[in-house]
């Protein structure tokens, strides 16, 4: 009976193998979606963790078992296949992130983003600059603004790009530079899309890790994010695509 039970389980056991993601938190939502689509047409099994590009990069090159990276940023994916710890000929831009000045309060933020240069707010909330790239995207638009030095003290930093859109939601700080794909489906609230010409492209890269090489779902996957379905999907969060 025992032979017969471990049998019977060996199947169900092997379908428990996940494929463990690196998402970049800007990116949460979209993921979310893709993977539960992913999911529903395989019945594979994907683990998300989220966090920001730089935190992944040093826990990677530190022997985290992650599969895939889905960076915020190109650099960090090549880094890590210059390091021989991802396949460089998986490297491919899954998405191009567009910034944003967001406040939760309506009216607040205008459409040129004229409220920076006013006295009228205590906090603005931004990313770490050096673990994400979409902080400095919001530190390049201070200083092409011209704004930089004046509000340096009321700059508030967040972890990640999830920590600071907390930071503004919650009212801790009266605005913020965050991902557009986090705020273009709600309503509530005052937003500037930032122009492209004011911070330097927001290309994020995805990338097959070492320990996904040999991991089918991890390369089906992949595969998947470049359809026109999944493609769809991200454009629907505010995103460009390269296809």
């Amino acid at each position: 009976m025992a032979a017969l039970a471990v049998l019977i389980l060996s199947p169900a056991m092997a379908r428990a193998a996940s494929t463990s993601i690196a998402v970049a938190a800007n990116f949460t939502a979209p993921a979310k979606r893709l993977a539960a689509a992913f999911e529903l047409k395989t019945g594979d099994n994907l683990v998300l963790s989220f966090g920001s590009s730089g935190q992944f990069l040093t826990e990677i090159t530190q022997g985290a078992p992650y599969d895939i990276f889905l960076s915020a940023d190109a650099k960090r994916p090549q880094k890590l296949a210059a390091m021989g710890l991802a396949d460089q000929s998986s490297l491919f831009t899954y998405a191009v992130g567009k910034l944003v000045l967001y406040s939760a309060k309506p009216g607040y933020v205008d459409a040129q983003g004229k409220v920076l240069a006013s006295d009228g707010f205590a906090h603005i909330a931004i990313a770490d600059p050096k673990t994400a790239p979409y902080g400095a995207a919001g530190i390049d638009t201070l200083k092409a603004m011209g704004l930089y030095d004046k509000l340096a003290s009321k700059i508030v930093i967040g972890k990640s790009i999830s920590q600071t859109y907390q930071f503004v939601a919650t009212g801790n700080a009266e605005l913020g530079f965050v991902a557009y794909s986090q705020v273009v489906n709600v309503k509530t609230g005052s937003k500037w899309l930032v122009p492209d010409s004011d911070y330097q492209p927001i290309v994020q890269d995805a990338v097959l890790l070492k320990p996904g090489e040999t991991d089918p779902v991890a390369k089906a996957f992949l595969a998947y994010l470049k359809t026109p379905e999944a493609l769809a999907v991200i454009r629907s969060y505010g995103y460009g695509t390269a296809h």
